[in-house]
């Protein structure tokens, strides 16, 4: 196999109507047949997308003759094995606005790999070149992968887990550099926008930096930021030395906005340690044909969730104030979602791929984010950890140490009791509530771990007599509709439904402004029953709810003024003020 290669073209013909194609040859391969795979899923993603779907035209031919193939399951090609260069042309449709799919247009093609190229069964390890061929008008390219010896636009890859994790970017996006941790980065923004490259540079490379100090080492030496700008967009994917973001193009400018951008870079560049290396067994080597299950999410995804704003805070970005706001967001996140009660971090980490990309009218009721409720489990961990050892160790140790011996010194994944283990080593302290509490619905008691370093969760409306009946509605071409009905609710109890349509109550037709259904909260008093009239697919009915107080938490936290001077100086180190 030694003089085996593989080798993808990737041409667009037709980029206008959303294609690329591609060519792909194979040589000297032994087996009598090749079957060719293309991922079902793509790593950082968990949610099975089934990208063969977007397959077109597939052929395979050797000296110009066509080679016999059959198709044997929904990602898999069977084909004759000529033992000479067999090439294998197709097509690929992408037409979907997300950081995890391919997007081809008349001005740029962002190519996800894992939904692009296909691989032989049982040669993952194998590695394989790419050569773009540029569209008359398209001028860049932008990709974590090195250049080939073998032509400019020419790449390659040692495997095909590394390919499947290097996003291309590739039309004339506007591309600058800088240097941040000794390491060289790439910005390649697409679509325009607001943006100042001098301040983004300089941001970021506070952000590299510190990361960079959290963990020890920067295990790069290139690694590329590819943006995507839109009218209002927002997300991000990590990858081993890149990554890809969405953002709104105009919102640069507006402080919280930007904010929030320099947050989510700080979150996707965690990930370069926290899951792309740092990672739970499950998760590498990866099995591409179907889910790879783990109950760890809560530590990959929450901690970087928690580490995102802090880090934010830790440059200097968000004020102390602004940090705590921050933070409280992910407790109302969770507590105001009835899922909370029903699912618990792990079992919502091990269900990712039915229920966290897959949201419906009832997710509210029935689950939770792993990326809320891992956060503030973290946060419980990192200020006990800092009280326990008196500001001489926090979360960032474990981390460091967790990395060191399970990625670098042994190279494997890790089991979550070897990580708790490895935590309660590292600090001496016993961590085993906060580790169970991922597996349980019921919450901590957070205020006991806040109180030791002179802070606490205070629910602002506490006291507040809102009334609410538990829905959530939106008006539709003149009409209302319920969309959510929250567990536990009046609303709930009494029985009215998603999609029903909501004419009027108490004989007041309602309006879209939503005026009569305030005014009708405003008078009316706690336990009053109200008559709803609806439509139920078409059919007229009255549903009869009684009015509860509004179950909605809004979380604040802030010092505790009884904390002592010892206990201050804990939470200054908790959110770096060195005043």
């Amino acid at each position: 196999m030694s003089s085996s290669s593989i080798h993808f073209s990737l041409s667009f013909k037709e980029p206008q109507a959303h294609y690329v194609e591609i060519e792909m040859d194979i040589d000297h391969f032994e087996e009598k047949f090749i079957d060719l795979k293309m991922p079902v899923w793509t790593p950082g993603s968990y949610l099975v997308r089934e990208f063969a779907r977007h397959i077109e035209g597939f052929e395979a031919s050797a000296d110009g003759l066509p080679v016999h193939f059959e198709k044997l399951a929904k990602n898999t090609w069977r084909v004759e094995n000529p033992h000479e260069r067999l090439k294998i042309r197709y097509r690929v449709y992408g037409f979907e606005i997300s950081v995890r799919t391919n997007f081809i247009d008349a001005d740029h093609a962002f190519i996800s790999p894992a939904g692009t190229f296909l691989y032989p069964d049982g040669h993952l390890e194998h590695p394989s070149t790419i050569q773009i061929n540029l569209p008359e008008k398209w001028k860049q390219v932008s990709t974590g992968l090195p250049k080939s010896a073998t032509g400019e636009l020419h790449y390659s890859a040692d495997n095909f887990d590394i390919l499947f994790d290097s996003p291309i970017e590739i039309g004339n996006q506007d591309i600058w550099h800088f240097d941040a941790a000794n390491v060289a980065h790439e910005f390649a923004m697409v679509g325009g926008g607001s943006y100042n490259k001098q301040q983004l540079s300089a941001d970021i490379q506070k952000i590299v930096e510190e990361e960079t100090r959290i963990w020890g080492e920067n295990p790069n030496t290139n690694y590329v930021f590819i943006t995507h700008n839109y009218q209002s967009g927002g997300g991000g994917l990590e990858h081993i030395n890149s990554t890809v973001l969405g953002a709104s193009r105009n919102a640069y400018k507006i402080d919280a906005a930007y904010k929030n951008f320099l947050s989510l870079v700080a979150h996707e560049y965690f990930h370069l340690w926290n899951v792309k290396r740092l990672r739970p067994k499950a998760l590498g080597p990866f099995d591409y044909d179907q889910e790879n299950y783990t109950e760890g999410l809560w530590i990959m995804e929450g901690f970087t969730a928690y580490y995102d704003n802090l880090i934010i805070r830790r440059c200097g970005f968000f004020s102390a104030k602004e940090y705590l706001n921050a933070l409280a967001n992910e407790f109302n996140l969770v507590y105001n979602r009835a899922g909370h009660r029903v699912q618990s971090a792990a079992q919502a980490s091990f269900d990712t791929w039915i229920k966290q990309y897959r949201p419906d009218e009832n997710s509210i009721n029935s689950s939770i984010s792993y990326y809320n409720k891992g956060a503030i489990l973290a946060v419980a961990l990192d200020i006990h950890i800092i009280a326990g050892t008196e500001g001489t160790k926090r979360l960032d140790d474990v981390l460091r140490a967790a990395y060191n011996l399970f990625y670098k010194k042994e190279q494997r994944g890790f089991e979550e009791h070897e990580f708790q283990q490895l935590a309660e080593q590292v600090t001496g302290l016993d961590l085993a509530e906060i580790f169970e509490a991922a597996h349980h619905t019921e919450e901590l008691d957070y205020n006991r771990f806040f109180a030791a370093v002179g802070y606490e969760l205070i629910d602002l409306n506490k006291d507040s007599h809102d009334l609410s009946l538990g829905i959530r509605y939106q008006e539709q071409e003149g009409r209302i509709f319920v969309k959510n009905v929250e567990r536990g609710s009046a609303a709930w109890d009494a029985g009215l439904n998603v999609n029903d349509e909501l004419i009027a109550i108490n004989g007041s037709r309602l309006d879209v402004a939503g005026k009569e259904m305030e005014f009708m909260l405003e008078q009316a008093k706690e336990d009053d029953i109200i008559d709803i009239l609806i439509a139920r697919d078409g059919r007229i009915r009255t549903i009869h709810s009684p009015l509860r107080r509004n179950n909605k938490q809004l979380w604040s936290i802030q010092p505790k003024s009884d904390a002592s001077s010892t206990v201050k100086a804990l939470g200054k180190i908790w959110l770096s003020i060195s005043e």
